[in-house]
């Protein structure tokens, strides 16, 4: 029987090599790997948290960042609870290209979806977009806004626990109707990931 009430899900995006897949590492794994190899199509994690006397059940999405993928990401947009939306703070380009990521992703989500925009890779010494320019992208595109560093760990549970625990508090008051239930075949999933997995080489211990 499950102990947890929710299950939600959540949806990484972004541009490739602008963190997600370390993102979800350090918050899974609390790990960091220098190496990593890029997320191709779709990977999937779970984790249960504890949010007061409760719990909740996290799906986490790790998507693909090549143009070619897009077209699989959009059909994992319906039913996110939260969308992060992830750039590169010493890379320009990738906040630039968040407006194609950001668009596809307020197409097919539904009207209660959390939007974050996560500038990653703040321990780098040397940025390209600082907070406030950050900042004000999030502002004009009714995003919320966060850095964190995966290497170092800095508000990488943040995002997580400050969101889970807010859509736990909308649906357990009402306003939010979200499934409670799963909605995806985890074990198929599983079963696709490890095809995926034969077919390319991979280092560290995430996706």
């Amino acid at each position: 029987m499950n102990n947890y009430r929710f299950v939600l899900k959540y949806i990484i995006v972004g541009s490739m090599g602008s963190g997600k897949s370390s993102i979800l590492c350090r918050f899974i794994e609390d790990e960091f790997y220098e190496e990593i190899s890029h997320t191709i199509g779709i990977e999937f994690s779970t984790k249960i948290l504890n949010i007061g006397t409760e719990q909740v059940k996290i799906q986490i999405w790790d998507t693909a960042g090549q143009e070619k993928f897009r077209a699989v990401t959009r059909s994992y947009y319906r039913g996110a609870s939260c969308v992060l939306l992830v750039y590169d703070t010493s890379r320009r380009s990738t906040l630039n290209e968040s407006r194609v990521w950001l668009q596809d992703a307020k197409k097919y989500c539904g009207s209660e979806t959390i939007f974050i925009l996560i500038g990653n890779k703040i321990d780098f010494t040397e940025r390209e977009v600082t907070y406030e320019e950050g900042k004000k992208f999030a502002e004009e595109n009714g995003l919320e806004y966060i850095e964190t560093s995966a290497k170092t760990g800095q508000n990488v549970s943040d995002v997580f626990l400050n969101t889970a625990s807010r859509i736990y508090r909308n649906l357990s008051e009402g306003t939010w109707k979200l499934k409670t239930t799963e909605t995806i075949d985890e074990e198929k999933l599983k079963q696709d990931k490890q095809t995926e997995e034969s077919k390319k080489p991979k280092s560290g211990g995430c996706c």
